[in-house]
């Protein structure tokens, strides 16, 4: 895993082997991220990662100087990785271990860009939730972007809120804004 822009380009970083991890790849992050460059100021935003895993997503922000970061993830593992890295490239990243479901029911965050990477074999009931989780809470900040990243075998169309995928290799960006 790399680091593909900002103050920390190129940083190569080796994420544990037992992490029951898939991470975005470089191709499909650097899609991404050319997407939301166009749209925000990494600066000015408020950035939730939901099924953070290694903490990709999140290092690609904070290198790209977002300031307010919070990182969710279930597994102990990928969360004492996240904040051992944000320690070591002094990022902001505030880390919390637990379910994301649990997490978006309760939670009185806000973001401005919410990335959710859930495992793949989801069911569309599982991914619409999060979506609705979302909406329902009010956990995307006004003109925010909720991003959900999934296999190309799944089509999210349907769910509240969709407004454009974006394919890559085999992954799927699909994107939903609330009013």
């Amino acid at each position: 895993m790399r680091i593909i822009s900002g103050k920390y380009k190129g940083k190569r970083l080796m994420a544990p082997m037992k992490l029951p991890v898939r991470p975005t790849t470089d191709f499909a992050k650097e899609g991404l991220f050319n997407i939301l460059n166009n749209q925000f100021y990494f600066d000015e935003i408020s950035v939730l990662d939901l099924f953070a895993g290694t903490g990709n997503i999140s290092y690609e922000f904070a290198s790209r100087g977002a300031e307010v970061i919070t990182s969710v993830d279930a597994h102990s593992g990928c969360v004492q990785y996240i904040s051992k890295i944000k320690e070591e490239l002094e990022f902001p990243i505030q880390t919390i271990k637990s379910d994301v479901f649990t997490f978006l029911e309760k939670t009185a965050i806000t973001a401005d860009i919410i990335f959710a990477d859930p495992p793949y074999d989801f069911t569309l009931e599982q991914f619409s939730k999060i979506v609705d989780l979302v909406r329902e809470n009010n956990i995307l900040n006004e003109e925010g972007l909720l991003i959900i990243e999934h296999s190309k075998h799944t089509d999210l169309s349907e769910c509240k809120g969709y407004t454009d995928q974006r394919k890559y290799g085999g992954s799927v960006f699909s994107f939903f804004e609330f009013e």
